[in-house]
């Protein structure tokens, strides 16, 4: 027994919690699962009711602890459980994304089968349990409050083959399907992340924009869905760069190819990099390669300056170098400058400058940059007839009730006093409408722009 006081638990809730204790200390690959801010707290609850004190303060804040923890991810025990099994990474889950189950290592498949057996025990100590165990521990006339949430559908799907399987030692081989199809950590729960201070950071709450609100530039969209769904295929798509005018959606169009297939394909993923992170590009496509997910880098906003390290971190990935370029990552970047990377006069060799024997080479090759992408898609600046279709159509998406007249004359009006015509003004617009209709425009239509 340990060096503490004497255990307050009745006899059999103590040696179940020091069964169970000692098969979380036993795992094997899985320990993160219990390591996270849930499973710590349901450790610490059970070492805190094994050895409760004469009036079980300790206990009953382990329990708060506990409670609240759960309630903070809104989710019961069992879900959160099975949800951190499944996108657990570790050296099994990793290897199931790149090997068929037979090519796995023998002592790799015993390992998982162990902790899952130890696991499932886990799973079946129930809040129930543990609020039963702690009103007697605390001589409480009624047990704590049980935390419980329904799951969430679509997870209780995918979760199904554990909660119905007798021994989940017997899942191991289904376990590995699963993480061959669905990955593991955050690419597992995020469909939208960011390179950030050199690691990846989920996007809990991505730009819902979705293809039927971008009005325009059809022949680009439909270059850029075909070529995504190369991507999605397993065919090798395109780098692609989307150049034009600041505001005509380009930006936009490729954030709406996340929302236009989540419901048809759960492998798209959108990674943002920022330009000052594309130092780092070699090192994020290497760690996306060989996961089940399909990666567009999404870079916004793209230019250089001449000896940008930025510069050269992209071309080496657009160009490739003698590591073979995974087909599951391409690269979207957008930007208002053709050749992306600034040109001054002061640039241009003159017979007087002997320190490059072929300068004007040199010139070209920076301004040809553009071309290492595949496919390039050109947004000219929108007309006036192109503009106003756009608000018509986000007009009639908001349920904004107005004559076509009154329509035009005020987005006319409104791209003359703000920031001229483009999609992103008309968006601007049509939200500002809507709202000062909504708010203070009852009995008057012609809201102040």
């Amino acid at each position: 027994m340990d060096n503490q006081a004497m255990p307050a638990a009745s006899s059999s809730s103590y040696t179940q919690i020091q069964f169970l204790q000692r098969q979380a200390a036993s795992l094997l690959l899985y320990q993160s699962v219990l390591q996270s801010e849930v499973g710590v707290a349901f450790l610490d609850l059970l070492q805190a009711i094994r050895y409760a004190d004469a009036d079980a303060r300790g206990c009953l804040q382990a329990y708060g602890s506990y409670f609240h923890t759960l309630a903070a991810r809104n989710q019961n025990w069992e879900e959160y459980l099975i949800t951190q099994i499944l996108k657990d990474e570790n050296p099994f889950s990793r290897l199931a994304q790149q090997r068929e189950f037979k090519d796995l290592p023998p002592a790799l498949i015993a390992a998982v089968q162990h902790d899952l057996q130890v696991l499932q025990s886990v799973y079946e100590c129930s809040s129930a349990s543990l609020s039963e165990w702690v009103q007697n521990v605390a001589h409480l006339p009624v047990s704590p409050v049980v935390w419980y949430q329904e799951q969430d559908g679509v997870n209780a799907e995918k979760t199904l083959f554990l909660q119905h399987l007798e021994h989940w030692a017997d899942a191991v081989e289904e376990l590995a399907a699963y993480y061959r199809q669905f990955g593991t950590g955050l690419f597992a729960e995020y469909h939208a992340l960011r390179w950030q201070a050199g690691e990846f950071i989920g996007i809990r709450y991505p730009d819902p924009v979705k293809l039927n609100e971008l009005v325009g530039y059809e022949s680009q969209r439909d270059a850029l869905l075909k070529n995504t769904e190369f991507l999605l295929s397993g065919e090798m798509a395109l780098h692609v760069l989307l150049y034009g005018s600041r505001g005509s959606g380009k930006s936009s169009l490729v954030k709406a190819l996340l929302n236009e297939y989540a419901d048809v394909c759960d492998n798209l993923r959108l990674l943002e990099v920022a330009k000052s992170d594309l130092k780092d590009l070699s090192k994020i496509v290497e760690q996306l390669r060989g996961v089940p997910q399909k990666f567009i880098i999404f870079v916004d906003d793209l230019s250089f300056e001449e000896d940008d390290d930025a510069f050269k971190a992209l071309k080496v990935v657009l160009e490739g170098n003698l590591t073979a370029r995974p087909q599951n990552v391409v690269v979207y970047a957008t930007s208002n400058r053709r050749h992306l990377i600034r040109e001054f006069f002061a640039d241009r060799p003159t017979p007087k400058d002997n320190e490059e024997v072929h300068a004007w080479d040199t010139m070209q090759e920076k301004l040809s940059f553009s071309d290492r992408f595949g496919l390039t898609l050109t947004f000219e600046a929108a007309d006036q007839k192109t503009y106003l279709k756009i608000v018509k159509h986000l007009a009639a998406q908001a349920k904004i009730n107005l004559s076509q007249e009154d329509l035009e004359y005020q987005a006319l009006q409104w791209a003359t006093r703000h920031n001229g015509r483009s999609g992103r003004t008309a968006r601007q617009f049509v939200d500002f409408f809507k709202a000062d209709l909504a708010l203070f425009s009852v009995n008057n239509n012609t809201p102040k722009t």
